[in-house]
């Protein structure tokens, strides 16, 4: 085959959308020592991999360069539990889409999953119970998402009617004051008027109702970082005399009831509150920590992490958290 010398300095392609063709074979047809020079490039058809012919004499693969340790987070706390009014969802936060976060690798990084809040009955004498915290990062800067508000429950007038704040705040029963949402992390819970106020939500408030009914739960919110559009973070509903309607919910969140009886839990991992109801109270839905980074790194987590791998979207690996106590841990390396 001959060769082509090119004489000028410097080649403009800037204009040409396609790539550069060079030479490729297998091992076995890589040209003979002295008639390679230092610099040439060919394809290697049997590994597929670029070689360039170096100054030892010899045919190497070219490197790629290690990209850098940038994650991608979804943080998001327990679900509070219910009482008359509905629980408020666990605080949510993402860079997803966003600025990513530089880590460096043998660096010990804590995480914790916040647990559900637990539900107590109309007549429960306080308030139903605060979800926990989700947390990632290094100790003393960690990303922390806060637990759910906890709802108001039934009886004479007194603070246990209020609605608690939290992440998002929880709804309050009749005469009580809705709990408010922290900002950047979830929106304020609505007041009962005689039944249950809806909880908040991580993308809205809930919704005040009529008499007689229950408030709907806040929005919450989708977060595609694992490729599954799932929805995290919803509001718990409101419960509602025989004569009034039920609070809705949606992203987790739990279904106020009507009537005598006990409103739907928070759904498992979405950080999504509890509804409201009568009997005894139902609890919050747990919260859940996902990561997402390039794949040429490995996560080591402590032995008390609960979490699955996905390396099905290409160059990236996702570690799904859904249980780790105080004091678990994951390195990179």
């Amino acid at each position: 085959m001959a060769t082509t010398k090119v004489t000028t300095d410097v080649i403009d392609m800037s204009g040409n959308t396609g790539g550069l063709v060079w030479a490729k074979g297998t091992t076995a047809q890589r040209p003979a020592v002295g008639v390679s020079t230092i610099g040439d490039l060919r394809e290697n058809t049997e590994t597929f991999r670029t070689e360039v012919y170096n100054n030892s004499g010899a045919w190497r693969n070219l490197k790629e360069a290690t990209p850098a340790l940038e994650l991608e987070y979804l943080v998001v706390a327990g679900g509070a539990g219910g009482g008359v009014g509905g629980g408020g969802a666990g605080g949510l936060l993402t860079n997803y889409l966003g600025t990513k976060l530089s880590l460096s690798t043998a660096t010990t990084y804590t995480i914790e999953v916040g647990i559900p809040g637990i539900g107590v009955s109309s007549n429960g004498g306080v308030p139903s119970g605060d979800g926990g915290d989700s947390k990632f990062g290094v100790v003393g800067s960690e990303i922390i998402s806060t637990g759910g508000g906890g709802a108001g429950t039934g009886g004479a007038v007194g603070s246990y009617n209020n609605g608690q704040d939290g992440g998002s705040g929880g709804g309050s029963h009749a005469s009580g004051t809705v709990g408010q949402g922290q900002a950047g992390q979830g929106f304020d819970g609505s007041v009962g008027l005689s039944a249950g106020g809806g909880g908040g939500g991580a993308s809205a408030s809930a919704s005040t109702p009529s008499e007689y009914s229950g408030g709907n739960g806040g929005a919450g919110l989708q977060v595609n970082i694992d490729g599954l559009n799932n929805s995290y973070a919803g509001g718990g509903g409101g419960f509602a005399y025989s004569t009034g309607t039920a609070g809705t919910a949606s992203d987790g969140g739990g279904a106020g009831f009507y009537g005598t009886g006990t409103g739907t839990s928070g759904g498992q991992n979405t950080g999504g509150g509890a509804g409201g109801g009568t009997a005894a109270g139902s609890n919050g839905g747990s919260g859940i920590v996902i990561l997402r980074y390039p794949s040429n790194y490995t996560a080591v987590f402590s032995s008390g992490v609960t979490q699955v791998e996905n390396t099905s979207i290409s160059g990236v690996k996702i570690n799904t958290i859904t249980a780790a106590g105080a004091g678990e841990t994951v390195i990179f390396s």
